[in-house]
């Protein structure tokens, strides 16, 4: 069974793999934000909520994450080792 801390893990891994920078993002003054901030070279900002396989953002955490969105930040909801490689296929487009 894979836990969210194997696929936070493996997205880690991955993300450096590529040159960039996922950060362990918590606030103590908001709640729900997502678990990652990552920082890609020339720039790009990103933040990724990891969940167990099949687990969904709560209620709170989508709300947060449309206020990121609406203020212009991409937020990526990330389920699975697949999704992790999926999500690194992308950005090794761009």
């Amino acid at each position: 069974m894979t836990l969210e801390r194997d696929v936070e893990k493996h997205f880690v891994n991955r993300v450096k793999g590529i040159g960039g920078e996922a950060y362990k993002f918590t606030s103590p003054s908001r709640r729900n934000v997502p678990d990652r901030l990552v920082l890609y070279p020339g720039g790009f900002v990103e933040f990724v909520e990891l969940k167990a396989p099949g687990k969904k953002a709560t209620a709170g955490q989508i709300r947060e994450h449309k206020r990121l969105v609406d203020m212009g930040f991409p937020v990526f909801v990330i389920d699975s080792r697949q999704a992790v490689d999926d999500y690194i296929a992308g950005v090794e487009d761009r």
